[in-house]
């Protein structure tokens, strides 16, 4: 190996006493592939497991922690009798060294309006065409959907996982309750940016009390959040530093900061010039580990972003069209990593038919040759 690369090499020892064996991260990235009552197919197993071997930390595709809340094709943790699957998926994470977390999430009103059932902080549909308008959750079903969450961090110790993340970004439910774009009720749940962070905390609260209650061993609990929102009202980076100080006084793990370009700029909120993950970094950084995200292809990428400050970087696509990316630049062949998808790779990179048919049809969303 290039002794340049050694940092992404690195051990992190996590404040709860795990230790990841890297600074990789394999990001969550929806591929639709579990069987239609949300348990793990064989082809996720095999997406898994062929990329299992390098990252220190490997984070699920979300899983939908009740019944209506999540998407056809998306696995499931909102009853014990997915149990086993999720136990069989643990395993596979986990059989080289990686932990292995499972994030938990409820879709809100990003569901399609042809769902029965499309509930939100409040009836305000996304700004996007032919976007739900969903119906204003209940105080009731509020906190069934909170009992939910931790109901689903108990089966996910049960299978065996290291961690469970909270999904707070990319407009899911988390989002909607935090956002002043979804959220315009004016109860203990809304109104006030305090307010508006109620329901988030109530979830971290609740997978904490359920931690502490069924975990044996440490257990990792993170928060994956989206700093800005482009919609008027919308997040902006004032609001997302002050939830950032909430959610490192709530005893988190780690929080994931999910960025399109790990790069990027504030677009409003702050007078900083640095980039958003910089800053909340530099905010919360001596509390917890900050995960960063967006754009990072090659190992010298990678060690730049490193170099940066930010101690754990998550891959994306990059581990879809290159599974051993890190297994190449241990090798000395960062050279070799694969950085396109051709038409005859799908059986040697074991991606399942659902994510392989979004990606021929998804133009610009990976670089294709064929």
């Amino acid at each position: 190996m290039n002794p340049r690369f050694q940092p992404i090499f690195e051990p992190l020892h996590l404040a709860n006493g795990l230790q990841l064996k890297n600074r990789i991260v394999m990001a969550p990235m929806t591929h639709s592939a579990s069987h239609p009552d949300g348990s793990v197919s064989d082809a996720e197993i095999s997406y898994y497991a062929r990329r299992a071997k390098g990252a220190g930390m490997i984070v699920t595709a979300g899983a939908t922690v009740t019944a209506k809340g999540g998407f056809p094709g998306q696995f499931a943790a909102d009853r014990d009798e997915l149990l086993p699957g999720l136990m069989r998926l643990a395993r596979t994470l986990k059989a080289n060294g990686a932990k292995a977390v499972l994030q938990l999430v409820h879709a809100g009103r990003k569901l399609p309006p042809s769902c029965s059932e499309v509930i939100s902080a409040s009836a305000v549909a996304d700004e996007k065409q032919g976007a739900s308008v969903p119906r204003e959750a209940t105080e009731a079903e509020i906190a069934a959907i909170i009992e939910a969450f931790g109901d689903a961090a108990r089966r996910a110790i049960l299978a065996g996982f290291d961690g469970v993340e909270l999904h707070g970004a990319n407009g899911f439910l988390l989002q909607q309750f935090f956002s002043p774009h979804a959220n315009r009720r004016n109860d203990c749940w809304g109104g006030t940016l305090e307010k508006r962070m109620a329901f988030p905390l109530a979830v971290i609260e609740t997978v904490k009390r359920v931690v502490k209650q069924y975990a044996k061993q440490p257990f990792l609990i993170g928060y994956r959040l989206s700093p800005e929102e482009p919609e008027t009202p919308g997040i902006t980076m004032a609001d997302t530093l002050q939830f950032c100080d909430a959610l490192a006084a709530s005893g988190l793990d780690y929080v994931h900061v999910s960025l399109n370009d790990f790069w990027s700029l504030p677009r409003r909120g702050v007078t900083d010039e640095r980039p958003r993950i910089a800053i909340i970094e530099r905010r919360i950084g001596h509390r917890l580990p900050v995960i960063g995200v967006g754009g990072i292809h090659s190992a010298e990428d990678a060690l730049f972003a490193l170099q940066s400050g930010i101690p754990l970087i998550a891959l994306g696509r990059e581990l879809i069209m290159e599974p051993d990316w890190l297994e190449k630049i241990a090798e000395g062949r960062e050279d070799e990593i694969r950085t396109t998808i051709k038409r005859g790779d799908q059986e040697v990179l074991a991606i399942p038919d659902s994510l392989w048919k979004s990606i021929w049809a998804m133009a610009g969303w990976f670089p294709l040759e064929g």
